[in-house]
């Protein structure tokens, strides 16, 4: 895997094949007061598209921090670490409640972390479009 800077529209094999390992990752969103908001969290990469995706209850705190942030999307970044390898991703999330895109969603998820989510209808999908990347490894 490169050191950071990634273009995250375009990772190198190795950064894409961690992003595709099991791991558990860590979603920031900032609070009203500006202070970061942490949270474990599973997360799926789409390069092509330019996304990484959340699934959640729509009720989470982590959703109404991004939709405090308004229709310009809330900055946020995600990441994950693995002893010495490390790999972050940051953009503007939005929350996507068309059941396509959920459904979308949930397929990535159980396609990386092997087990589909149980049912669930307050389920929705934070997305993130993707404007940096970096990561060591």
């Amino acid at each position: 895997m490169s050191a950071c800077p990634v273009d995250p529209h375009d990772p190198d094999p190795a950064y894409l094949t961690f992003w595709r390992e099991r791991h558990l990752c860590t979603l920031t969103t900032l609070r009203a007061d500006g202070s970061p908001h942490v949270v474990p969290v599973g997360v799926t990469y789409d390069p092509e598209a330019g996304l990484a995706r959340v699934i959640t209850n729509k009720s989470s705190a982590k959703v109404g921090h991004v939709l405090a942030a308004g229709a310009q999307g809330a900055r946020v970044s995600v990441c994950q670490v693995d002893g010495r390898r490390w790999a972050t991703l940051e953009g503007r999330a939005r929350i996507a409640t068309d059941p396509a895109r959920v459904a979308e969603a949930e397929r990535r998820y159980a396609e990386r972390y092997g087990r589909v989510p149980s049912p669930n209808p307050d389920r929705v999908a934070i997305e993130i479009t993707l404007t940096s990347a970096m990561g060591h490894g």
